[in-house]
């Protein structure tokens, strides 16, 4: 039986939870559930789903405690009658299990978890206790990491359910080494230098501090370029910190780019240096196009990366250990193409999008049993 599954996405921005939810969505339409999407218009998410043909609904949420919104999703929710609401980010949580309770349909209400840090980090005077423990039918976190942070935090283990996330086999099709030497024309780069990059949003959980850092440390003693892709508070922060340690024009924050597939295939060695993280899906893409990579070990991460087999694992923070596992890569080409060949096998076969897409519809399909 094909049961109606809502949604609800808070995120202003596009980042890799809002591509697993669009990713579920469109698996989820292939196998003939239908859907509906909850989201600001204008938004990245709702603007693509919306022109992929979903079902959605514009709804402008101000903040967690936006009383309003909650009893608007409750109307449209009691008109439509879905088996279950799934709420796929923090705001989401609150506003969506609030609304569900007001629209009275008895519908399942099930939350994506995709960080790996406490609920009570901002939690006020420790309510979030009681956010995270009633309310709630399922929990889908992108890694048994995130699951142990749930459990040590209170939650019951049998509401909780793994969902790695997952890549799309078929996202960088057309993407190319080839157009190498013109993303280094247009960083005014020398063509054949090595490339060294990392993707991700330019905040402090994401470690690019200690990225810049082993690019200063590796450039004293090989030739070599440094791109970081993304964007965020800490633009100016990082380019300084860039201009100060000398590193010119070896070093490139190029902010957000649509060609990142390309950008991936250019690169020598992809470097993860987050100080956190759920489980990674820049990472699963880099993998997926056979990038050497160097990831820091923390949160999901090592469920991924299996030091020395497919990829190089160094604790979150150490600048100079980066620097040299980014500098043992670039010095063994057999050995960092190795580690490409296995990457992408391991993302095939434990970490793609109809993995993830099965996997969900089989906690749905349990829950509603």
């Amino acid at each position: 039986m094909k049961f109606l599954t809502a949604h609800l996405n808070t995120e202003p921005t596009w980042r890799g939870g809002e591509q697993q939810t669009l990713y579920l969505l469109e698996g989820l339409r292939r196998r003939g559930y239908p859907v509906a999407l909850f989201s600001t218009a204008g938004t990245p998410l709702h603007d693509r789903a919306r022109s992929q043909g979903f079902t959605t609904h514009h709804l402008r949420i101000r903040s967690e405690a936006d009383v309003p919104a909650m009893f608007r999703l409750a109307r449209i929710l009691r008109e439509l009658r879905p088996a279950l609401m799934h709420m796929h980010t923090s705001h989401a949580h609150t506003i969506g299990v609030c609304a569900a309770v007001l629209a009275g349909n008895g519908m399942k209400r099930v939350v994506s978890r995709r960080v790996n840090f406490s609920i009570f980090r901002h939690s006020f005077f420790g309510l979030n206790w009681i956010k995270y423990c009633y309310g709630v039918d399922r929990y889908l976190t992108v890694s048994e990491s995130v699951r142990g942070v749930l459990v040590r935090d209170g939650v019951d283990p049998a509401r909780i359910r793994v969902v790695h996330s997952g890549v799309d086999p078929e996202r960088f099709r057309g993407s190319s080494p080839d157009r190498r030497s013109k993303l280094l024309r247009e960083w005014k780069l020398p063509d054949g230098i090595p490339l060294v990059g990392c993707i991700g949003a330019l905040v402090r959980n994401k470690g690019i501090r200690y990225f810049v850092d082993a690019a200063a440390s590796v450039l004293r003693t090989r030739d070599c370029a440094f791109v970081v892709v993304g964007e965020g508070e800490l633009y100016d922060e990082l380019s300084r910190r860039a201009l100060d340690s000398g590193l010119g024009p070896r070093f490139r924050l190029v902010g957000f780019r649509s060609d990142v597939g390309d950008i991936l295939s250019a690169l020598d060695v992809f470097v993860l240096p987050t100080l956190e993280e759920g489980l990674g899906t820049s990472l699963l893409d880099a993998m997926l196009l056979e990038r050497p990579t160097v990831a820091t070990q923390v949160g999901g991460v090592p469920e991924v990366i299996r030091s020395g087999s497919n990829g190089l694992l160094v604790g979150p923070g150490d600048a100079p250990a980066l620097a040299r596992a980014i500098e043992a890569l670039l010095a063994d080409p057999k050995a960092a193409r190795r580690y490409g060949e296995e990457g992408k096998k391991t993302v095939l076969e434990s970490f793609s999008v109809d993995a993830m897409v099965e996997k969900t519809i089989q906690a749905y399909e349990d829950l509603l049993r």
